[in-house]
Formats: C-alpha cells, structure tokens, sequence
C-alpha cells in the first residue's frame, strides 16, 4: 500500500510481543508492525526516549496497560511523530500510594523467587472472570513473565511508579484516537477509559463484553475489529 503507514505496538507489565499476536495478522496490511521493546529501563521517559529514537519518523501507537502509560510519555515527547493514538485498558491517572505500595511488595517477592506466584496472583485480576480457569491463558501469562524476566519486571515496576499525572495532556490530543477496555476490567476499571475518552478530542471510546484486562487474547475479533476501523479513521 502506497499510503502505509508503520504500526508501533507496545506491550503493558509483564507482557512480551506474545500479547499482540492475535490481532498483527489484521493490523500488517495497513503497515509495518513493530512491537518495542519496553523493559531496558527503569523510568517512563527513558523508555519512551529509547523506543523514539528506535521508530520510524511518523507511525500509529498502540499501548496497552502499562504501554498506555508510556504513550503518553511519548505523546509528551514528539506529539507531532504519532499519527494516530490507541489506549487499550490503560488509564491517565497516576500512581495512588496504596497501588506503589503493592508494587513495592511484588518487586520483592519477585527477587525473593516468588516470581511465579505473583504472576499467578497478576493473572486472576488481567483475565474476566470467566477465564480465571483457562490454562492457555495463565500460560500466556507465565510465558510473558518468562520473556521479560525478574529484571525487566522490577524495571517497569519502577517506571510504571515514576509516571506522572497525564491527565493534563488529554485535551492536547487531536490525532484519531482509540480508547478501548473490557467491561470488567478488574485491574484498571474501565471508569477510567470513559475519563479519557470524555477528555480526549473526538476519541472512539469501545467497551468490549465478556473481556477483562487482556483483550488480544481475550477478545482477538472485536480487538482486531476496533483497531482496523482506527487505522482507516
């Protein structure tokens, strides 16, 4: 296609390229599709530093959970190389001192060598309710966790920690955006997608049914399904 344009995907907390594999299949026709690497530092603008200087001059961003946050970093940092924008199940809002104080006691449990267990403990709040049983999906999780590893968990712990307030940007917003969540969402409500979407200029908010936290694999059709009709908006 003449008018492609490249595709920038990135991850969330413990998830690897592993994440976006059910839905680049749809996505690769409109473009290049890169998945960045998200787990070399410790803190959100070094990060976003390193995956800009490593993406191509102009291209449409995806960010799912903790990738949302760093999206927003992005958007901080060369609002004018995002073409089109894509927050999946991620929120504007900062840490609470009560959330930081969670992921203080996991970093340690995972240095410790509990990292299974708090990846086992991750999965029952990512996936719906529903799929709290299905094998598949607490394996994708492990072997996510597998990917990124006790150092590279840590790190974006400590990024996702060090983020700051994006609230106030929202209204700065005026690429095509995509706000998309599951209806039950148990790890970031998705109260908070509607607070975005309501702030966001013209945003296409998605509420996806029967779908927690992991919509790619969760909800592979609907997922691919929204983010094609953002990348033809």
């Amino acid at each position: 296609m003449d008018n492609s344009m490249p595709i920038l995907l990135v991850p969330g907390l413990v998830s690897s390229p592993r994440i976006y594999a059910p839905v680049v299949p749809d996505l690769w026709r409109f473009g290049p599709v890169t998945v960045a690497n998200h787990i070399r530092d410790g803190h959100m603008a070094l990060i976003a530093r390193r995956i800009l200087a490593e993406a191509p001059p102009r291209f449409a961003l995806a960010g799912h959970s903790m990738g949302g946050y760093i999206a927003f970093e992005i958007m901080r940092q060369a609002p004018e190389r995002v073409a089109k924008l894509a927050l999946l199940n991620t929120q504007a809002r900062p840490d609470t001192p009560e959330a930081t104080a969670r992921r203080r006691t996991m970093m340690a449990r995972a240095k410790s060598g509990e990292y299974r267990a708090v990846l086992d403990e991750l999965f029952a709040g990512f996936v719906h309710p529903s799929r709290r049983a299905d094998a598949s999906l607490r394996q994708l999780v492990h072997d996510m966790g597998g990917d990124v590893g006790v150092e590279g968990f840590v790190r974006q712990q400590e990024a996702i920690i060090s983020r700051p307030d994006s609230r106030p940007i929202l209204a700065a917003i005026k690429c095509p955006t995509l706000v998309l969540s599951g209806d039950e969402d148990n790890t970031i409500p998705n109260a908070l997608s509607v607070e975005m979407a309501n702030n966001i200029h013209n945003a296409r908010l998605v509420i996806l049914p029967n779908c927690g936290h992991l919509p790619q694999p969760e909800q592979p059709e609907a997922t691919a399904d929204a983010l094609v009709e953002w990348l033809r908006s």
